[in-house]
């Protein structure tokens, strides 16, 4: 073969190769023709056509080579949107106004996704500067830190891990000491009532006539009807000396007494139960608890002997060198009250030091559903470690954890668990708590958490309703007799209401209506804290020591 193309192939090889160029982008099409001179040919006007071949691209090329021009465009789209922002960015601080920007720059925020990288400072950025609501908090960072911290310590596994506020950490050190300055009474919210549960031993309330049950109505000029308890408490508290007015509601009539806001502590009391049996109530093991543990137990048994019943009841515990302490008034020098295990398995053991009372003789130990760790740990203490301990009441609550308090130079504390605590004999009681040795239940309404009424709240006969059982169970405790419990509202129950409203100066219309709900409460307080009558636990005590 010479090489040379028949005229006819080449023909169709220029057509395939026209096709193909005018497929491609335009730099891909072809050059004008040009003349030159032929070396062979001497004749000028002769001309030799030359066609540029471009080489076939594969689909794969043809597509790597859209993408790079996207890219190209996007780059150039990037770098005037650039210019235009920094524009509008100028002209949006003399021309745009500010509320266009600011949606402006929130939608193009929320177009935007957020970084993994470090997302508690990412949001704690986002709440800041993007919040609706932040506008509306003075120390927003300070408000999503401590947010931040709650979050962190709520656990699933333990309940008993917090962040504390300054405010709060201070709440939870009186709730243990029990020491405030104020009137020295405890009160529960109810519906939108606030009643007296509890007066302090010498307090200002004492002195003054306050009884349990009473209803507080107002603080000075400040009605406190539908006031939470916490609002209530700090229109009682204030500086020490200081004169406070606080006007109580008791059967349908105000009673105002003018006090003198004090110091009031009150973890401890006691009496006697007759000459041979001292009662001893500790509320927590707070700081000053030792101290005044031991002042009561002279002052009551006198050094003579005496059998004892140690209530527990209702007691959440407190610090570990305070049960140490109470624990050596109960047992010999260097017993183990108990021990801690920590996570890496290390187990250390705390024992008594000295002080045993000698005198102190059988023991009765009352517990409920609310004795929790302290007074649990002391619980299993005298039982394992005496031989004529009983204990009475209903099954513990289960807190088997101890937890240390570290604060903030803000006031603010991180209490966390550090260990569990084991009795002497090697017994973990959490989630599961202590089963007395003999069982005794209280009566229902001692027991039963409260609905609450508020003011336009009315219940009547044929009506079923949670808070009609309650008001049957306290007309139950009380002896009216109002044959059921069930929260139906029978005739036989109408009748018992209006006897109960009858002997309290209150409308006899047997319509269970706030007033009446509040006064049938503030009754049951006050029987359950002027009388023994009801407390079959107590009497349950008394017949172990004296049988």
């Amino acid at each position: 073969m010479n090489g040379n193309k028949d005229p006819e192939t080449e023909n169709q090889e220029e057509k395939e190769i026209k096709t193909e160029t005018e497929t491609q982008a335009a730099e891909e099409t072809e050059k004008p023709q040009e003349s030159v001179p032929d070396g062979n040919n001497t004749n000028d006007t002769d001309t030799v056509r030359r066609i540029r071949l471009k080489r076939h691209l594969w689909p794969e090329e043809l597509a790597l080579k859209k993408a790079e021009h996207k890219v190209k465009q996007l780059k150039v789209l990037t770098i005037i949107l650039l210019i235009a922002g920094l524009g509008i960015g100028y002209l949006g601080g003399s021309v745009l106004p500010a509320g266009f920007m600011s949606g402006l720059r929130s939608r193009a925020d929320a177009a935007r996704g957020l970084s993994s990288t470090d997302k508690i400072n990412t949001i704690k950025e986002v709440m800041d500067n993007d919040w609706y609501f932040s506008k509306d908090i003075d120390n927003i960072d300070e408000r999503m830190s401590d947010q931040a911290i709650t979050g962190m310590t709520t656990n699933k596994e333990d309940p008993h891990t917090e962040y504390m506020t300054s405010e709060e950490a201070d709440d939870f050190r009186q709730s243990i000491n029990r020491n405030y300055v104020g009137i020295g009474v405890t009160f529960i919210h109810s519906g939108d009532a606030n009643i007296v549960t509890e007066i302090f031993p010498g307090s200002p309330a004492e002195k003054a006539g306050v009884k349990s049950g009473d209803i507080i109505y107002a603080v000075e000029e400040t009605q406190t009807n539908g006031l939470s308890a916490s609002e209530v408490k700090d229109l009682v508290s204030g500086k020490e000396g200081t004169e406070v007015s606080v006007t109580f509601q008791r059967d349908g009539r105000y009673l105002t007494y003018q006090m003198t806001r004090a110091k009031v502590s009150a973890t401890v009391s006691g009496h006697l139960l007759d000459d041979q049996t001292a009662y001893v109530k500790l509320s927590n093991f707070g700081d000053d608890t030792p101290n005044a543990l031991e002042t009561e137990l002279n002052t009551l048994t006198q050094g003579k002997n005496m059998n004892l019943v140690l209530d527990l009841r209702n007691d959440g515990g407190g610090y570990l060198n305070s049960l140490s302490q109470v624990a050596a008034f109960f047992l010999p020098e260097k017993t183990v009250v108990m021990k801690q295990e920590y996570k890496d398995g290390t187990v250390t053991e705390i024992r008594t030091g000295k002080g045993q009372m000698t005198n102190i003789g059988r023991m009765v130990v009352l517990v409920n559903e609310n004795t929790a760790s302290a007074a649990e740990v002391l619980t299993l203490a005298l039982k394992e470690q005496r031989d004529n301990v009983t204990i009475v009441g209903t099954t513990t609550y289960g807190k088997g954890t101890v937890q240390v308090s570290r604060a903030f130079s803000d006031g603010s504390t991180l209490k966390y668990t550090t260990s569990r605590w084991l009795s002497p004999n090697g017994t973990w009681v959490n989630n599961t708590g202590i089963t007395p040795d003999k069982e005794v239940e209280l009566h229902a309404v001692l027991t039963r958490s409260m609905s609450g009424m508020e003011e336009n709240q009315s219940f009547a006969e044929d009506q079923v309703d949670d808070r009609i059982g309650d008001a049957e169970l306290c007309l139950d405790y009380l002896g009216y007799e109002p044959g059921r419990t069930d929260g139906y509202f029978s005739d036989q129950v109408e009748e018992a209401l209006k006897k109960y409203q009858t002997d309290h100066d209150l409308s006899a219309d047997g319509i269970l209506n706030e007033e009446t709900y509040t006064s049938l409460l503030g009754s049951v307080y006050l029987d359950w804290n002027s009388n023994t009558d009801h407390d079959t636990q107590l009497k349950a005590a008394l017949e172990v020591l004296h049988g």
